[in-house]
């Protein structure tokens, strides 16, 4: 085979590679366009990044962030509710036009979505009550002791317990309400998540001997999940990121949801 055959078979090729890219390719952003809309996915139970308030409203990090968005878009803002672990799966079907809800940008999630950011950083936290640190610190593995360890379906913190913590009971659950009950109600002995959403879960529930690691157990990057394949949404996501960040918008909402309590009185 000379040269210019192998040329032509690699054109070839391309296009058929090109023909063969998600039909949801570059229609993301189009629609919203055209619907003067923009849906975003969330669980509602993530705080600091998206609750409900007193009155039944979403409030949160990422919910503040949505709306700046969706401002900058020059379009409407629907968030979307759903549990956790159906929120992939709601963006490649094209139900939802993206996800804010303390998504970790992996690897594996990568393959098949895009992700704009990071806008935060986060890590694995641990949280228990503090009569039990003693026993989990003194614990070395060679005592065959299982611990009973809750997470959120389908997220990173799931894959931490089965990767990390695999010698122990790995219990899954829809919202970190229920999670953060077993704790309290010794159902589970620990409950595996963001360091956000621990330290928040210990402000909000004081008297009830919950404690959790000073420091974060990973570090990991949370951004916004896109359909794959639509390189004009991206880059509009990203741009406008940067410029909400270079405004003073995003530090201004890190500053309210990660460092000051207060609207802590406001949720339910």
């Amino acid at each position: 085979m000379n040269r210019k055959h192998l040329a032509s078979l690699l054109s070839i090729g391309i296009l058929l590679f090109l023909f063969s890219l998600p039909a949801v390719s570059q229609k993301a952003l189009d629609a919203i366009v055209k619907r003067g809309e923009i849906r975003i996915g969330t669980t509602g139970n993530q705080p600091p990044y998206s609750m409900k308030s007193k009155t039944g409203e979403l409030m949160g990090y990422e919910v503040d962030l949505a709306k700046a968005l969706a401002t900058s878009m020059g379009v409407k803002l629907k968030l979307v509710e759903m549990p956790f672990s159906e929120l992939a799966g709601a963006v490649k079907s094209g139900k939802i036009d993206a996800i804010m809800s303390g998504m970790t940008i992996t690897p594996e999630r990568n393959l098949s979505m895009l992700f704009a950011g990071p806008y935060i950083i986060s890590g694995k936290s641990m949280l228990t009550k503090s009569n039990k640190v003693a026993a989990f610190n003194a614990d070395t593995g060679a005592s065959g002791k299982k611990y009973k360890i809750v997470s959120l379906k389908g997220s990173t913190s799931e894959e931490f317990v089965k990767n990390v913590m695999s010698k122990h009971e790995n219990i899954t659950v829809d919202n970190y309400n229920d999670a953060v009950n077993m704790v309290i109600s010794d159902r589970a002995d620990a409950m595996v998540a963001d360091k956000p959403i621990c330290v928040i879960t210990l402000m909000k529930n004081q008297g009830k001997d919950l404690v959790t690691t000073e420091q974060p157990l990973t570090i990991e990057p949370i951004g916004m999940a896109l359909p794959a394949g639509d390189a004009q949404f991206l880059n509009l996501v990203t741009n406008y990121l940067s410029t909400l960040q270079i405004s003073g918008i995003l530090p201004a909402l890190e500053k309210k949801w990660f460092n000051d309590g207060s609207w802590m009185l406001n949720v339910e």
